[in-house]
C-alpha cells in the first residue's frame, strides 16, 4: 500500500532512524528525496509529503560555488531568502534569513530532528528582521552536511515555539567508513574576495555496530569593497584659506562597503553505538570564526578623531569573535510495544566585540586604538523523552499514537566591555567610547535565563490507500509570560497514482526570545541631516523590558506571538517522471515583537526625562505592535530526461511567491500620544516590502560521461526600502546565472570550475539624492543577491 506522509513529528521525538536506513540505498536515485522531518510511520519523499517539502542535497550546494552553508541554501531554495548587508554592525558577520518572507526567528532550525540554539546577536540595523535573532546555519560546516530539509509549513503544535514559518533541519552525515577531502578557491570578477575553503570528512567505525563520522573544515575570505570615491573635504582649510595639498593625494576610497573579510574553523561529530534494536546516538560541533568590516570613516576634520593618532582619518574595523558549541546524545530503546527515545542537548554562542583601527576620543592623543567592547552569549539545555507505538483502528488500518515531554532553559547574558570602550576620558570635550561600537557598560549587563516545559501528543492514520490524516496537540508552560496551547490538523487524497491534494490548518506561536526580553545597549547611530544629507552620529539606546525607560514609558511585558496558518496544495507526478507541487498557504500573526522606531526628547518631555541619567539621546524598545497577514504560493516542478547518447538532463523549475500586509498596529498607551512615533513608515515598509515577493531559479543538470554540468537562473523580484530623507525607493528585479562543470577524472576525483554570477549583474543603483555623496552606490541592507558581482572558483573533491 503506497504510504503517504504527514510532517508530523514533535521535536523531542523525532526519529532519525530513517536516516541510518537511508544510508543502505546509497545508490538508489531516490536517496536524495528521503525525508526525515517526516511521517513517523515510513520514510516520505517530498511528493508523498501531506505538507511541502524542499530536499537539498550536499551536491546541490556544492555545485553552487559558494562556501558558506546560509548563502549556498539561498540559491537552492526560492523561498529561503538570505539578502545582503554591509556596514550594519554585528549583521555584517551574522547576517539574517527568512523563510516565506517572514521573520528570522520565525523559523525553527533542526539539526538531525533535534532543535539547535540560535545566535547571540541582535540584529539593530536597518536589515530585514531587525529587532530578531537567527540560527547562525554558518557554524555548521558544509562538509559535515547530508542534506537539508525546508518544511514550508507552520509546525509549532508539533516542534515547539519559532516554527511558524516553518522547519529547516540539517541531517549530519553518517557513513560509518570512507570520506572525503574538498578544496575550493575562486575570487571576484573585479579581483577582491579571493576565499578558499578545505573541508574534510571521514567516517570511523569503531565495532561491527557503531561509528562516528568526523567532519573538519576551514575558510577563509577576503573582504570586498564596491564603495564609491568620497569626494568630501578631508583635512582642516589653512590658514589663507586654501585647501589642504593633502586633499589631493587622499585615497578617496576610504570606506567599505561590501562582504566582510572572515576567518571560521569548524568541526562536527555525529555517530551511534547499536546494542541490538537499542541505539546510543550523539552529535555535536565547534565553531570559531572572526571576521572584520567597516563602520562609517571619520575623516580628519572631525570631532572624532584624534590628529596625533589618525592624521590622514581612520576607519574603525568592526573584528567579533564568534565562538559555538554544541552536544547532544540520545538513547533510543524498545519498551514492548513502545519505541522510547530520551535525548540531551547543550548549545552555546558567544559574540564577542572587537574594535580595530578605532579611538576613545575622549581620550585623546592617549587612546588605544583596539577596544573589547563587551560579549553577547546565549545558551541553550533541551531534555526531551518521547514514545510512540502503533494501535490497531478503523478500517483494518493502524494508528500511531506519539506522546512525549520536553523541558528548555535558555539563558542570555551580555558582559561589559573593558572601560576605555565606553568610559569618557574629558579631553576637549571629545565622544566616549570606542568608535565604530561603544563598548557594553557596566549598566548594560545581565545575566538571565528562562525555561519552559511542554507535553504533547499526536496522531497518524493511514486510513486507506487513498486518506492520510494526522492530528497534533501540543501545551507548552514558559517561567516568564504563561503558558500557550497549539494544534494542527493535516491530511491528504490521492485521487489515482498520479494526483493528490493536501491540506493542513494549525495554530502556533514564538515566544520572546531570551535576546529581545534582556538585549540592551547605548550604539551609534548614522542618521541623514534633512537639510545636508550628511551622516550624523546620535547615540542611540535599546531598552530592555527591565529598564527604567521602559518602565518610564510604560511599555509593558513582552507576549508571545500567535499564529493561525491554512494551506492547500496540490501533487501531480506523471508516469513519465514528470512531478509537480503547487501550494498556496495565508499565516496571520498577531502581536508581533517588534525594535521599535527611535524617540527622542524632542518628540516628548517624557521621553527627555525618561533618558535623563543615560547617554543615550533617543530610545528604542521591543514591544508586541503588528498584526500580520502573509499569503503565498510555492510551485516546484521537476523533469528528467533521457538523452540515450547524449546523456540525461535533469531540470527544475521553483518558484516562490509571498506578500505580507499589516492588518493593524496596536501600540502602547504611552504618555503624550507617541504611539504612531514607535513604528513609522520605514519600519511598516522594512516589514511587508523589504524582502522580494517573487523569487525564482530554473536548474539543469546535465550528465554526459565523466562531465556533470549545472546551470542555474535565478530571479530576485523587485523589493522597496523606505528612506527617511527621499521616501521609499523600490529597487527593480534582477537574473542572476550561475554555470559550473565537474569532471571525474577517475572514480575517486573530481574537479570543478564554474562561474556564480557568470554576467556580472549587479542590482539596482541608490538614487543619486541618496547616495550619501556617491559612496553608497547600491543599497546597504536587503540586496536579495548583493552587490559583488561575478564570482568564479574552482574545486578538486577527492572521495576515498
Amino acid at each position: 500500500m503506497k504510504r503517504l506522509s504527514l510532517l508530523a513529528l514533535a521535536v523531542a521525538g523525532q526519529w532519525v532512524a530513517p536516516a541510518v536506513l537511508a544510508a543502505d540505498d546509497a545508490n538508489d536515485n531516490n536517496m536524495e528525496k528521503i525525508s526525515v522531518v517526516g511521517s513517523r510511520i515510513a520514510m516520505r519523499t517530498a511528493t508523498d509529503s501531506v505538507a511541502p517539502v524542499d530536499i537539498i542535497t550536499a551536491e546541490q550546494l556544492q555545485a553552487t560555488g559558494l562556501t558558506d552553508t546560509a548563502r549556498a541554501l539561498q540559491f537552492a531554495a526560492p523561498s529561503y531568502s538570505f539578502p545582503f548587508s554591509a556596514v550594519t554592525d554585528g549583521s555584517d558577520a551574522v547576517r539574517p534569513a527568512n523563510l516565506r518572507g517572514l521573520s528570522p526567528d520565525h523559523t525553527l532550525v533542526l539539526v538531525n530532528g533535534k532543535r539547535y540554539h540560535s545566535s547571540a546577536l541582535v540584529h539593530l540595523s536597518g536589515t530585514v528582521g531587525k529587532g530578531a535573532s537567527n540560527v547562525d546555519l554558518n557554524t555548521i560546516p558544509m562538509a559535515a552536511i547530508k542534506r537539508i530539509e525546508i518544511l514550508r509549513d507552520g509546525a509549532a503544535a508539533q516542534y515547539g515555539s519559532d516554527a511558524i514559518a516553518g522547519v529547516i533541519n540539517v541531517v549530519l552525515k553518517d557513513n560509518r567508513d570512507g570520506g572525503m577531502i574538498t578544496t575550493q578557491v575562486g575570487q571576484t570578477y573585479q579581483g577582491d574576495g579571493e576565499q578558499w575553503r578545505v573541508g574534510a570528512n571521514k567516517g570511523l567505525s569503531w565495532s561491527d555496530d557503531g561509528f562516528v563520522n568526523i567532519s573538519l573544515e576551514a575558510q577563509h575570505k577576503n573582504k570586498t569593497n564596491r564603495a564609491g570615491l568620497d569626494p568630501r573635504q578631508q583635512y582642516p582649510t589653512l590658514a589663507d584659506g586654501s585647501p589642504d595639498p593633502r586633499e589631493e593625494t587622499f585615497d578617496r576610497k576610504n570606506f567599505h562597503v561590501g562582504d566582510a573579510e572572515y576567518d571560521n574553523l569548524s568541526l562536527f561529530a555525529n555517530g551511534a553505538q547499536y546494542f541490538g534494536e537499542n541505539k546510543l546516538y550523539f552529535s555535536g560541533g565547534i565553531s570559531d570564526r572572526e571576521t572584520h568590516s567597516g563602520a562609517f570613516y571619520r575623516s580628519a576634520i572631525q570631532d572624532s578623531n584624534v590628529p596625533e593618532i589618525y592624521p590622514d582619518g581612520y576607519l574603525p574595523i568592526l573584528a567579533p569573535r564568534i565562538k559555538d558549541y554544541s552536544a547532544l546524545v540520545g538513547y533510543e530503546f524498545e519498551l514492548g510495544k513502545w519505541h522510547v527515545d530520551t535525548s540531551a542537548g547543550y548549545g552555546k554562542n558567544s559574540f564577542q566585540y572587537r574594535v580595530e583601527n578605532s579611538v576613545n576620543a575622549s581620550y585623546g592623543p592617549e587612546s588605544q586604538t583596539t577596544f573589547d567592547a563587551g560579549t553577547l552569549s546565549t545558551d541553550e539545555i533541551d531534555l526531551t523523552v518521547d514514545a510512540s507505538r502503533y494501535f490497531p483502528f478503523f478500517n483494518e488500518s493502524d494508528i500511531m499514537l506519539a506522546v512525549g515531554a520536553a523541558w528548555r532553559e535558555n539563558g542570555y547574558e551580555i558582559e561589559a566591555g573593558e572601560e576605555a570602550s565606553y568610559a569618557n576620558g574629558g579631553y576637549q570635550n571629545k565622544p566616549a567610547g570606542s568608535q565604530g561600537f561603544g563598548g557594553f557598560t557596566p549598566e548594560s549587563e545581565v545575566d538571565e535565563s528562562r525555561h519552559n516545559t511542554a507535553v504533547y501528543a499526536e496522531l497518524e492514520n493511514q486510513l486507506s490507500e487513498a486518506i492520510y490524516w494526522s492530528a497534533a496537540l501540543r501545551y507548552e508552560d514558559y517561567s516568564d509570560f504563561g503558558d500557550k496551547v497549539s494544534w494542527k490538523l493535516a491530511g491528504r487524497y490521492d485521487f489515482n497514482d498520479n494526483f493528490a491534494v493536501r491540506a493542513t490548518a494549525n495554530t502556533g506561536f514564538r515566544a520572546p526570545s531570551v535576546q529581545q526580553l534582556y538585549f540592551t545597549n547605548i550604539s551609534t547611530l548614522f542618521n541623514p541631516d534633512p537639510n545636508t544629507g550628511e551622516m550624523v552620529p546620535t547615540e542611540s539606546g535599546t531598552f530592555n523590558n527591565l529598564s527604567p525607560v521602559t518602565q518610564a514609558l510604560q511599555v509593558g511585558k513582552l507576549r508571545p506571538e500567535e499564529s493561525t496558518s491554512f494551506s492547500l496544495g496540490f501533487v501531480y507526478t506523471g508516469d513519465n517522471g514528470l512531478t509537480i507541487t503547487l501550494d498556496s498557504y495565508q499565516i496571520d500573526i498577531d502581536d508581533r515583537i517588534v525594535l521599535s522606531s527611535s524617540l527622542t526628547p524632542d518628540d516628548s518631555v517624557v521621553v527627555g526625562d525618561a533618558l535623563a541619567g543615560t547617554n543615550a539621546e533617543s530610545a528604542r524598545f521591543f514591544v508586541n505592535a503588528v498584526d500580520t497577514r502573509t499569503r503565498g504560493v510555492d510551485l516546484v516542478v521537476a523533469q528528467q530526461f533521457d538523452l540515450g547518447s547524449f546523456g540525461d538532463l535533469k531540470a527544475n523549475l521553483a518558484y516562490a511567491y509571498n506578500d505580507t500586509k499589516i492588518e493593524g498596529i496596536h501600540l502602547p498607551e504611552i504618555l503624550d500620544g507617541l504611539q504612531d512615533e514607535l513604528f513609522d513608515h520605514i519600519e511598516q515598509v522594512r516589514m511587508t516590502d523589504a524582502t522580494s515577493h517573487h523569487t525564482g531559479s530554473l536548474g539543469l543538470t546535465h550528465h554526459l560521461g565523466d562531465f556533470t554540468t549545472s546551470l542555474r537562473f535565478s530571479y530576485f523580484g523587485p523589493y522597496t526600502i523606505a528612506y527617511s530623507s527621499t521616501g521609499d525607493k523600490e529597487y527593480e528585479g534582477k537574473t542572476t546565472v550561475d554555470l559550473s562543470v565537474a569532471y571525474a577524472a577517475t572514480d575517486n576525483l573530481t574537479f570543478t570550475v564554474g562561474a556564480q554570477n557568470l554576467f556580472d549583474t549587479y542590482p539596482e543603483k541608490r538614487p543619486e539624492n541618496n547616495n550619501y555623496n556617491g559612496i553608497f552606490q547600491y543599497p546597504l541592507t536587503n540586496t536579495p543577491f548583493g552587490f559583488n558581482g561575478g564570482y568564479y572558483f574552482a574545486e578538486a573533491t577527492y572521495r576515498f
